[in-house]
């Protein structure tokens, strides 16, 4: 907390593999305490739900199956097409897919479309079998892929800005162009850094 007192937005972008990942939890679980704008791409989203899970679901020894195996509580898992698969080569999720998204979401606002298509490359997935704990603790399933009944994108309600999605939005953005999902979440770091600096907040002569 006293390294991101004066953050008004945090994104955790994606990657592989465990270096790190309880330092991610840390930020987001201050994100979503605090109600700083959060955004997480790919593994910002798995380590998103791995710190709901354990701090607002009361699933202490939650994790990805990627990061620890023996966990009792995989609510990032591998697809159930690949977890009988012993060689992983070529079982990556690649490519664009569509993603419907309810218009009753923060996402749905910022897309304007209820149909979205994004690119993916990843390999695990939002656990199903922890999608109604999850939204009866209020972070909500906010985009699918309904073929597949995957979830791709999470968001919390009652914050001003806490979403994430499993697919990469950075690939459909350009600088004269900007992909909603990144525009929304620096619109809202933007009207936070402006409440954090009438409020007193921010400390004085840090930058906003």
């Amino acid at each position: 907390a006293r390294l991101l007192g004066d953050v008004d937005g945090v994104l955790i972008p994606g990657g592989f593999g465990e270096r790190g990942v309880e330092g991610k939890v840390a930020a987001v679980r201050w994100a979503r305490e605090t109600g700083t704008p959060f955004f997480g791409i790919c593994l910002g989203m798995q380590v998103a739900a791995i710190e709901f899970a354990r701090h607002a679901c009361g699933l202490k020894e939650a994790n990805s199956s990627e990061f620890d195996r023996s966990t009792p509580h995989p609510v990032i898992d591998l697809m159930a097409d690949q977890a009988t698969k012993t060689q992983k080569g070529g079982t990556m999720r690649l490519g664009s897919f569509e993603c419907f998204v309810p218009t009753d979401t923060r996402t749905h606002a910022a897309y304007g479309s209820e149909l979205v298509h994004e690119r993916h490359r990843h390999r695990y997935e939002f656990n199903n079998a922890y999608r109604e704990m999850f939204e009866r603790g209020g972070f909500r399933v906010a985009g699918v892929h309904r073929g597949l009944n995957l979830v791709e994108i999470l968001e919390l309600d009652e914050h001003p800005w806490f979403v994430g999605v499993q697919f990469h939005p950075e690939l459909k953005s350009r600088p004269n162009r900007p992909h909603p999902l990144f525009a929304g979440f620096i619109k809202s770091a933007m009207i936070h850094a402006g409440h954090a600096t009438t409020s007193g907040k921010r400390p004085a002569g840090r930058p906003a």
